[in-house]
């Protein structure tokens, strides 16, 4: 293939393509071709170089960055001059399991467990202890375990061929009740994928010795969000060759949160550093709101964004007077914007700090017949119905009795609860599975029943044609024999016939693609994978969706609405981490503003805010952009302002004054009273029924919580005390 790697690439990026020895990092700017670059050098080392793509390891964080990276890829070097090692952190662990898990005494039949799995685990084990199986308790037990497994120190004490054996039947530790669940089902979690592929490499030596001879390139994606133990990974398996190349974005953290560490991106020690910051997605106008925000931050790698595009049109700030007339303002610059021409809804982006906002937007849309998408909905795989086919698939696979218990009922086969109790209490004592256990005593009270045995022969007969037949007509004809095709079409619902018919089509993609011969083993594993992202659809509608969600993702219209203090920067984030939390907040302001294109409107409105429970102020985000970056539109008081930077100044937003609750009817007309931020006023009327005070004060009326103003009188008397 005769094709110029270098065509398109300006300076910068060329540079970063031909630095292909030692430990290189390159901060790549919102929108500033970074996968581009990524891809070009992948290219570079094969096509000039001469190195063996299966040599070559490059890291992204999604299952869609993965694939954008095959595509670009495929397009630059010659057909399968790329290897599977264009993966997820998680997707390189599972191939790296499937050939060394066995030093562990683990079959490589594994199974990967999702959220719903380890919630049917942690159901069994409450259920085992005499715990309340509530939602809280199953979350709070999980957030537990996720603890537990956060060193990775559990690995060698309980997963490992000479780890403790586990006396299940006399364990009460929950911990250890849930790996005694796992191991028996020999499941895999996300955590333990990375934590037992690091166990392996630190404790088999030649293992070690062999993956660090074969990767002589190592490359990731998106680096800003690895946490510890991916870091960990990275620096082992790149510590043979010395060829390390990471890009990222500190400005994009926005997952510290969830366990990311920006740290070690900005403190990398790199042979050679490199910048792209020249932006090739946005307006001038726009990188000028971005850069003014993002300066505001102490803990980050110095860049300015720019562009060779025009400053184009004002960035608009728009104030209303409510939620409702914010909302009625954004779909009126839509449908105006549609009905100039050439724009269509699926060109506009609603961004929001919390999903809670999209309520009146979602109302005025339809309101005005404008079709518009929650992006980020139910996870594709986490759907009922294709949980329920993969299950089916598993316990073909493998004796699984997560997936057993999922759809022995389903559809209905005379399999109840009690029948169920009963099967499992057998199966305890003869210590089998419960698919072999209903094999076995099929033909006893109470599991002979019709239903039943043909569940069983159903089973069975697929179990057989598994090895010679493919995936995907297996799946259809589990789909059709087990009776949920035609479950679903008695129901009517058709998105949910398509979401099965989409499933089929998958695994054929899967068939069609895999670098090796696909089988049911390997395709659980690669599909536990992916994510809701990776399949959804492109309609012509309005994007409604978290600013986490648009993380990498670009429209030429963008709202960022709700930026009022309290909401956008977030109070309960700022009072839980202080000031990591509002940088962390300012960098979702950076994301936020850099996924627009050509136009950028910021809208926020007045009201009561329930998180600060005060009246509601305009972010402290728009007091930071230089004003003469933007216009405002609509009536605005100028001391709204004083009070964002008297909120901005506080470490944290105004406290409670009392520490005993204070109902509004404490107070009457005429007290002198005292707020931590609008100083000394006096009570003009209180009102009950929303428990409410209202305050005069020097700049103006406010609706107050009682909790948040103290009579004078207390306050002198106290100080007299």
């Amino acid at each position: 293939m005769n094709i110029d790697i270098f065509k398109d690439l300006n300076d910068s990026q060329q540079e970063a393509v031909r630095s292909t020895e030692g430990r290189v990092r390159v901060v790549a700017g919102a929108g500033a071709g970074k996968t581009k670059t990524l891809a070009a050098r992948y290219a570079f080392i094969v096509s000039a170089l001469g190195i063996d793509p299966a040599n070559i390891l490059c890291l992204t964080f999604t299952n869609k960055a993965a694939k954008e990276m095959t595509q670009r890829i495929a397009k630059l070097v010659d057909k399968g001059n790329y290897s599977d090692f264009v993966c997820t952190i998680h997707g390189f662990c599972v191939k790296f399991l499937r050939a060394e898990i066995y030093h562990i005494g683990f079959p490589k039949s594994f199974t990967i467990i999702d959220v719903e799995d380890q919630k049917q685990i942690a159901h069994q084990v409450l259920d085992h202890l005499g715990v309340d199986k509530s939602v809280k308790n199953i979350n709070s037990f999980l957030s537990g375990i996720a603890g537990r497994k956060s060193t990775g120190g559990y690995v060698e004490t309980y997963l490992t061929q000479s780890a403790n054996k586990i006396d299940v039947e006399n364990c009460r530790d929950e911990f250890e009740l849930y790996i005694a669940m796992q191991l028996k089902l020999f499941a895999l979690d996300f955590d333990d994928l990375i934590h037992l592929t690091l166990y392996i490499l630190h404790a088999f030596p030649d293992v070690l010795a062999h993956w660090q001879q074969e990767l002589n390139y190592v490359m990731i994606d998106e680096a800003q969000d690895c946490n510890t133990t991916d870091w960990n990974l990275v620096e082992l398996l790149s510590a043979g060759c010395g060829n390390l190349f990471i890009v990222g974005d500190p400005d994009q953290a926005i997952y510290e949160w969830r366990g990311s560490d920006p740290g070690y991106f900005v403190k990398f020690e790199a042979d050679k550093d490199i910048v792209l910051n020249r932006n090739y997605r946005s307006t001038q106008g726009i990188l000028d709101v971005a850069n003014s925000v993002i300066k505001h931050n102490k803990n980050r790698i110095d860049k300015d964004l720019y562009t060779k595009r025009d400053v184009g049109p004002s960035i608009v700030h728009f104030h209303a007077a409510s939620e409702q007339k914010e909302a009625e303002w954004i779909v009126k610059q839509i449908k105006k914007k549609m009905a100039e021409g050439d724009t269509n809804a699926s060109d506009f982006a609603v961004l929001y700090r919390a999903s809670y906002l999209s309520r009146f937007i979602e109302q005025n849309l339809m309101k005005n017949n404008i079709p518009y998408q929650i992006w980020g909905g139910i996870r594709f795989f986490e759907r009922k119905e294709i949980k329920d086919a993969l299950s089916y698939l598993r316990l073909i696979a493998a004796d699984d009795d997560l997936s057993f218990l999922r759809i022995c009922n389903v559809p209905a086969r005379k399999m109840g609860k009690s029948t169920v109790s009963a099967l499992q209490a057998l199966a305890q004592k003869e210590q089998k599975s419960l698919f072999e256990t209903l094999c076995w005593h099929r033909d006893e009270q109470p599991f002979k029943k019709e239903p039943i045995a043909k569940f069983i022969d159903n089973v069975n007969d697929w179990r057989s044609k598994a090895p010679y037949t493919k995936i995907s007509q297996l799946l259809e004809s589990v789909l059709k024999e087990s009776g949920l095709k035609d479950e679903i079409r008695t129901d009517g619902d058709d998105d949910r016939l398509q979401n099965v018919l989409e499933l089929v089509s998958s695994v054929k993609y899967y068939e069609d693609t895999a670098e090796e011969s696909p089988n049911l083993v390997s395709y659980l594993q690669d599909v536990a994978l992916y994510t809701n992202a990776d399949y959804t659809k492109e309609t012509d509608s309005v994007k409604l969706m978290t600013i986490h969600q648009s993380k990498g993702l670009e429209f030429p219209h963008v709202f960022v609405v709700g930026l009022s203090d309290g909401i956008f920067p977030s109070l309960r984030a700022i009072r839980e981490r202080k000031n990591l939390a509002e940088e962390e907040e300012r960098r979702l302001m950076y994301v936020a503003v850099t996924r627009a294109e050509k136009t950028l409107m910021l809208t926020e409105s007045e009201g009561y805010n329930a998180a600060t429970q005060t009246e509601k102020y305009p972010s402290r985000f728009l007091l930071e952009i230089k004003r003469d970056l933007f216009v405002t539109e609509g009536k605005m008081d100028p001391m709204l302002w004083e009070n964002t930077k008297r909120l901005a100044g506080e470490d944290n937003q105004s406290r409670p004054l009392h520490d005993t609750v204070v109902k509004s009817d404490y107070f009457q007309e005429g007290d002198l009273v005292r707020h931590e931020i609008f100083g000394d006023g006096v009570v003009i009327s209180t009102d009950q029924s929303r428990d409410t005070v209202n305050v005069k004060f020097e700049n103006g009326n406010r609706n107050l919580r009682p909790s948040f103003i103290k009579k004078i009188s207390d306050i002198e008397n106290s100080m007299l005390n």
